[in-house]
C-alpha cells in the first residue's frame, strides 16, 4: 500500500470513521442560545465518548461550524463519525420536545409544566405571562390569556423562550378556532374566550363526559334569564382549593368576581385550561328549559336535571342527606 493511500485512508477514517460513542448508549447535548463554539464543544465533551477531541475540533474548523453554532437540545443515540456529529450540530438538527398538559388550572400550572422542558423556566414564562403588554393587543387579558392554551400533545424545540412559547400556542388557538366552531360560538351569544370559560366550569362541574352538552346548556339558559350561574366550581377557584367536596355558606361568601352566587354573568376569565370536547360542549350545547341540576344522590357522577326551584330542592336535599350520611363535611 503506498504512502498516498494510506494518507487517504487516515484522513478519510478521521473524518468519516466511527469514532464518538454516547455514553451509555444515549446522551443528550444542550445547546443554549447565543452559545459560543467554545460552549458547544464542552457540552460535547461532557457529554460523548470522544477517540480525539482535537481531531474533533478541526474537523469542526473545516466545517466552519465556529460561526454556524445553532442552539437546541441534540440526543445523540448511536455512534458517530466526527463528520457527522458536526453535521448535526451546525445543521441545527435538533430533537424536538413532546409536551403534554390537561387538567391544568392555572398559569402558575402551566409554567411548572413546561417550563424546563424547554429552554424557558417557569420564572421566565410566568414573567412573561405577568405582563399583559405580551398578548394584550390579540385580545387577551391576564385573566383570560390561558384561554390560549388548547390541551393537546405539543412539540417543541428545546431552544423555546416565553414569547415563542406563546406564539406558537397563538397559532394552535387561532387553528383550532375554525370557522365552524366561531359561526358557533357567534350563534349562542359568546365570543371565543367566554366559550372557554363557561366550558373551564362545565369541566369542573361534569364528571361524565356525555353529560356536558346538558350542563352548558342549563347555563346557557341562566345566562340568556339573567340568572347568576352559581357554579360550585368558581367558588373552588374563589377560595383557591379545589379539595373541598362541598361548598359551605361560608364559602359563597368569599368577595370575588369568580363568585358566580354574587355575581351574575361569567367571571372575568376561565377557571382552569379548557378542554377540548368542554369547549365543543358549549358550541353544540343541548337545546332544552332546564335551569337547575344536581348531583345525583347515588354518587354515580352523573346530575338531575329541574326546571323549577322546587324540584331542584327536592334533589339537592337527596344529595346533601347522602353527604351527611357518608360523614362528608368539608
Amino acid at each position: 500500500m503506498s504512502v498516498l493511500t494510506i494518507s487517504i485512508y487516515l484522513i478519510y477514517n478521521q473524518f468519516f470513521g466511527v469514532s464518538i460513542t454516547p455514553e451509555g448508549g444515549k446522551a443528550t447535548l444542550l445547546i443554549p442560545e447565543d452559545a459560543t463554539f467554545r460552549q458547544a464543544m464542552d457540552s460535547v465533551e461532557a457529554n460523548l465518548i470522544i477517540k480525539n477531541k482535537k481531531i474533533l475540533e478541526w474537523v469542526a474548523e473545516k466545517k466552519k461550524y465556529q460561526k454556524l453554532v445553532k442552539p437546541g437540545k441534540y440526543v445523540i443515540d448511536r455512534s458517530l463519525s466526527y463528520n457527522e456529529l458536526i453535521n448535526i450540530l451546525r445543521g441545527g438538527k435538533q430533537t424536538p420536545v413532546r409536551i403534554t398538559f390537561i387538567n391544568l388550572r392555572t398559569l402558575n400550572d402551566i409554567a411548572g409544566r413546561i417550563g424546563g422542558l424547554i429552554e424557558a423556566d417557569s420564572t421566565e414564562l410566568m414573567d412573561f405571562f405577568s405582563d399583559p403588554e405580551n398578548y394584550n393587543s390579540d385580545g387577551f387579558k391576564r385573566e383570560n390569556v390561558i384561554s390560549v392554551f388548547i390541551p393537546d400533545t405539543y412539540e417543541f424545540y428545546w431552544n423555546t423562550r416565553a414569547g415563542k412559547l406563546y406564539n406558537r400556542m397563538l397559532r394552535e388557538y387561532r387553528k383550532f378556532w375554525t370557522r365552524e366552531r366561531l359561526q358557533k360560538s357567534e350563534e349562542i351569544g359568546l365570543t371565543p374566550v367566554e366559550v372557554s370559560t363557561l366550558a373551564s366550569i362545565i369541566d369542573e362541574e361534569a364528571l361524565k363526559t356525555d353529560e356536558k352538552p346538558r350542563i352548558a346548556g342549563v347555563y346557557l339558559n341562566r345566562l340568556k334569564r339573567g340568572i347568576p350561574l352559581q357554579a360550585d366550581p368558581t367558588i373552588k377557584y374563589a377560595i383557591n382549593n379545589f379539595t373541598v367536596n362541598r361548598i359551605l355558606y361560608k364559602h359563597l361568601e368569599v368577595e370575588s368576581p369568580y363568585n358566580t352566587y354574587k355575581h351574575a354573568g361569567l367571571p372575568p376569565g376561565p377557571i382552569g385550561c379548557p378542554s377540548v370536547n368542554g369547549i365543543d360542549a358549549v358550541l353544540n350545547a343541548e337545546k332544552h328549559d332546564f335551569i337547575y341540576f344536581a348531583a345525583k344522590s347515588d354518587f354515580s357522577g352523573y346530575h338531575n336535571f329541574s326546571r323549577t326551584l322546587s324540584e331542584h330542592n327536592r334533589y339537592a336535599n337527596q344529595y346533601q342527606r347522602e353527604l351527611n350520611k357518608r360523614r362528608i363535611y368539608r
